[in-house]
């Protein structure tokens, strides 16, 4: 009988706290566009990667000339300078292989410029969203920004405006009137 009352004890309070636990969300695509300081990161980066990329095809244009060239003397030339031109083509894609493994690679300047940039802004991010579900005792938020599907959600659980908000107090954020 006592274990009979305990196990139902257990169950009442465990639906009980389930039910007492709060949810909150955020919009991170909303919370960036009004940091303009992420504003400005993400401009940058940009531009590098839209610098970059043009020198790619600027030297893809060269390799192809240089290739188109050598198709049409191919048969003109000795041996030996047809083998010189054909391993310059060759050594040509190399450089640009590792060009662009240099700029755009898994650990290339895009890359660690990003790191340099956007990560402290995230991180400011995450502390304010920490701080804010720690005060108003949140169990979960979930982001509405990003791949996290959301069918439906409450507006009065949206805290976007909060970490805005706190995040303000470290960094220049966009005031909650101009805000999109």
């Amino acid at each position: 009988m006592k274990k009979a009352i305990l196990v139902v004890l257990i169950v009442i309070s465990t639906v009980a706290y389930t039910f007492a636990q709060k949810y909150a969300y955020v919009d991170t695509d909303y919370i960036l566009k009004n940091i303009p300081e992420y504003t400005d990161a993400q401009e940058l980066l940009d531009d590098l990667s839209v610098k970059w990329q043009m020198e790619i095809e600027e030297k893809i244009a060269e390799i192809k000339d240089l290739y188109q060239k050598f198709q049409t003397e191919e048969f003109l030339l000795p041996e030996d300078i047809s083998a010189k031109r054909e391993n310059e083509i060759i050594e040509k894609e190399a450089e640009l292989n590792k060009f662009k493994k240099e700029k755009f690679g898994r650990e290339g300047e895009l890359y660690e410029k990003r790191q340099e940039l956007i990560q402290p802004i995230q991180e400011k991010i995450y502390t304010a969203i920490e701080e804010i579900a720690t005060v108003k005792n949140y169990a979960f938020v979930f982001d509405k920004g990003g791949n996290l599907s959301i069918l439906y959600s409450d507006p009065k659980f949206d805290i976007s405006d909060d970490v805005l908000d706190e995040v303000g107090n470290v960094m220049q954020t966009i005031r909650k009137e101009e805000r999109e």
